[in-house]
């Protein structure tokens, strides 16, 4: 059915060095870009991050031509008790109450998402996933995230963190098995599957193997010139991943999982992974379509802009 009238959304993916607003006139044929803009972060000055975003969205509404609603992605997650975001990689936000800050100064619909879950939106509303019943996105980059959507529409969760897959506990079972140390994670507990199957994890792999802990495309590229060490890194963290997407495999079922973040850039997991999960599943049950991103690191304001419009239709 064809709307009735137009409407504008702004997306605005938030990073440690950079600000990115997309702003997008939604019509019969969906969200279609009309400007974009991108701003250093004010790294430290809270006052100075609320002013760049007023500035940035006024911008925005000239080149609609409307005064548009807003999705933001942010890193880390918001306390539900105290509205203060935490884990934020942006330490002028870090424990402030950001939404209400920016409600009060943008004085419009807003929404706040997790930028994986945005991430994860993205993909599934006319990106790689488009279409299907269910899907995961699982972002393996400097962290672990993702979000999980059904029928094109992000399950968030009473307390927002619906995906947070990388703070589920790596079993006891695969500690023992290859001898790793249980390693802190930043979130406060111990033992998280981000700090082995992240970009940083795989480093920490190689280093636990005797390496020096080498970036992960440098491990790929070494592997690929016959170091022993360096496939027996990836051989590992391809089976700690692998025993990660099973867990969502059989928790949640989805359709597809699409890959994100730095290490989505990886070919051998894509040939390698389907039947590396596969021994982690019972008989019986299918690996969904393990897929690369269709829109990449672009997708993160598409999918604030989507979380708008999903919230305000």
């Amino acid at each position: 059915m064809m709307r009735s009238r137009l409407r504008g959304y702004h997306g605005i993916d938030i990073g440690g060095t950079k600000i990115e607003l997309v702003a997008f006139h939604d019509d019969e044929h969906g969200l279609r870009e009309v400007h974009r803009e991108r701003i250093p972060t004010p790294g430290t000055d809270f006052a100075e991050f609320v002013q760049s975003m007023q500035a940035l969205v006024a911008r925005a509404d000239v080149e609609l031509d409307m005064r548009a609603a807003v999705g933001i992605g942010l890193p880390g997650i918001v306390d539900t008790v105290s509205g203060r975001q935490l884990s934020s990689n942006v330490p002028a936000l870090n424990g402030r109450v950001v939404a209400s800050a920016l409600q009060e100064a943008l004085q419009r619909p807003l929404v706040i998402g997790n930028d994986c879950q945005c991430f994860a939106l993205s993909e599934a509303d006319g990106g790689a996933a488009h279409a299907l019943p269910s899907m995961f996105g699982a972002i393996i980059g400097t962290g672990a995230g993702g979000g999980y959507c059904v029928n094109g529409r992000l399950l968030r969760g009473a307390n927002g963190i619906a995906g947070e897959w990388g703070h589920w506990p790596m079993p006891a079972a695969l500690l023992q098995q290859y001898q790793l140390p249980l390693l802190p994670c930043a979130c406060g507990r111990s033992g998280c599957l981000e700090r082995y199957v992240s970009g940083p994890g795989m480093s920490q792999l190689h280093r636990h193997l005797g390496g020096d802990g080498a970036p992960p495309l440098a491990i790929a590229a070494q592997a690929a010139a016959g170091s022993q060490l360096a496939q027996q890194t990836l051989a590992l963290h391809l089976d700690l991943l692998a025993h990660a997407l099973a867990t969502l495999v059989i928790t949640l079922d989805p359709h597809a999982i699409v890959l994100g973040g730095g290490l989505s850039q990886m070919s051998h997991l894509y040939q390698q992974l389907p039947a590396a999960v596969k021994r982690h599943l019972f008989t019986g049950v299918i690996v969904p379509p393990i897929l690369p991103p269709a829109y990449g690191d672009a997708g993160g304001a598409r999918g604030a802009a989507l979380l708008a419009r999903q919230l305000y239709p």
